[in-house]
């Protein structure tokens, strides 16, 4: 199982192991920075704060245990792994008595998430974390801007070279009130799955033959996913909206439908017109309105 983890609301506090490493790296997370975790990484995750935090997990679970569900292996706790031993294992593994293995073993009655009691204190944060083992995907610096339509902000392997061990790689969009999100697909047969984190619009996903596969109104918190080779596009409410997207591939192939860089530029005039079955003035004005790149277009003044 592969995930990128997403931090929606308030701020975290991330310990992370990797196996056969005697270094625990501690991270401090807010909203907006995505922590790739390998397969096989040891991880807890503390709110220290006195407001809720909500974090996002997305990942591909097509080689887990159990195929497209997400399976957690816990080591502590009445369903963690060390549970499974029992007393008597215990005592022989670590060389302690009975006494002190029933305490270790029956001290822990929590499972998954624990309350804990005010004034414990967490590590700091280790040094020289940022941009190696995660970032913020929400940050607009790098990000493709569009004058009052939005922007689009990347996260690959070449931005943050751990992706290469999750496998995977990720995209925020932010479109403006009634802003629309052109027409693209994912040319490497990457699936895309999207969350909706703040906001409201509409999607509308194509796929083989030429009929829609998905037609639905977008509110914060839905889920969507986009197919190997559909095109997908979007249009915001007036309030706008917000996009997580997570790609099944740390080097994602990205294909537009419209725009510059889309394939009826590169087609010679004379297959368009047939693929198209226009005469040769209407093939100019359609490559003429493709002549600049179109990733986010403006809501109509």
């Amino acid at each position: 199982m592969r995930v990128i983890q997403h931090g929606h609301i308030g701020t975290v506090t991330v310990g992370l192991v990797t196996p056969n490493c005697q270094e625990e790296k501690v991270l401090l997370i807010k909203k907006g920075d995505a922590v790739p975790v390998s397969l096989g990484v040891v991880s807890w995750w503390f709110n220290g704060g006195e407001t809720d935090a909500v974090i996002l997990v997305l990942g591909d679970t097509v080689t887990a245990q159990v195929p497209g569900q997400f399976k957690l292996f816990i080591a502590t706790g009445v369903q963690g792994l060390l549970a499974g031993f029992q007393t008597d294992f215990v005592s022989k593994i670590f060389g302690l008595d009975k006494k002190e293995s029933e305490n270790i073993f029956n001290s822990q009655q929590g499972a998954f998430l624990v309350k804990l009691d005010h004034g414990i204190i967490f590590p700091q944060p280790s040094k020289d974390t940022k941009d190696k083992l995660y970032t913020n995907i929400e940050d607009p610096s790098g990000a493709v801007f569009v004058k009052g339509g939005g922007y689009v902000n990347f996260l690959l392997e070449k931005k943050l070279p751990m992706l290469s061990e999750v496998g995977l790689s990720a995209k925020f969009v932010k479109l403006e009130g009634n802003a629309m999100l052109a027409p693209s697909y994912v040319a490497d047969g990457s699936v895309e799955i999207s969350f909706v984190s703040k906001g409201s619009g509409r999607i509308k996903v194509v796929g083989s033959e030429g009929k829609p596969a998905l037609e639905s109104k977008l509110e914060e918190g839905d889920l969507f996913i986009v197919p190997q080779f559909f095109a997908a596009s979007g249009i915001a409410d007036d309030c706008g909206i917000e996009l997580f997207t997570v790609f099944t591939s740390s080097k994602p192939v990205f294909a537009q439908l419209a725009g510059n860089t889309s394939v009826w530029n590169a087609l010679s005039p004379v297959v368009l017109q047939v693929a198209l079955n226009v005469t040769p003035e209407t093939e100019q004005l359609f490559k003429s309105k493709n002549s600049e790149s179109i990733i986010i277009v403006p809501p109509s003044t």
